[in-house]
């Protein structure tokens, strides 16, 4: 937060933040299971290997990465997505061509 609001370093950021709250707000799923899913994602990856001593600013905390993470399990785990739709879409997004704003 900066000033009392939200702040984001990048537009997708917002973007999945808004997203994740859009969904709650019609009823997808109540904001606590988001926030279990997001803990649960956040101690899957610190799980999975330590921060390297050299750590590069790839391996820096991404909070917003975790966020994604747990909406697309979040998702799933309703049933309002499958693993395979979300990775088409994301296919489909990354062939775009650079700059486009989505």
């Amino acid at each position: 937060m900066a000033n009392g609001e939200l702040a984001f370093a990048e537009p997708w950021q917002g973007r999945i933040f808004g997203m994740a709250w859009a969904l709650c707000a019609s009823g997808c799923f109540e904001w606590p299971e988001f926030q279990a899913s997001l803990i649960e994602a956040i101690a899957r990856r610190h799980g999975l290997r330590e921060a390297p001593q050299n750590a590069t600013q790839d391996d820096e905390y991404a909070y917003y990465d975790h966020f994604q993470v747990a909406l697309e399990a979040l998702l799933i785990t309703k049933g309002l997505a499958t693993g395979a739709g979300l990775e088409s879409r994301r296919k489909a997004l990354a062939e775009r061509p650079h700059g486009h704003d989505h």
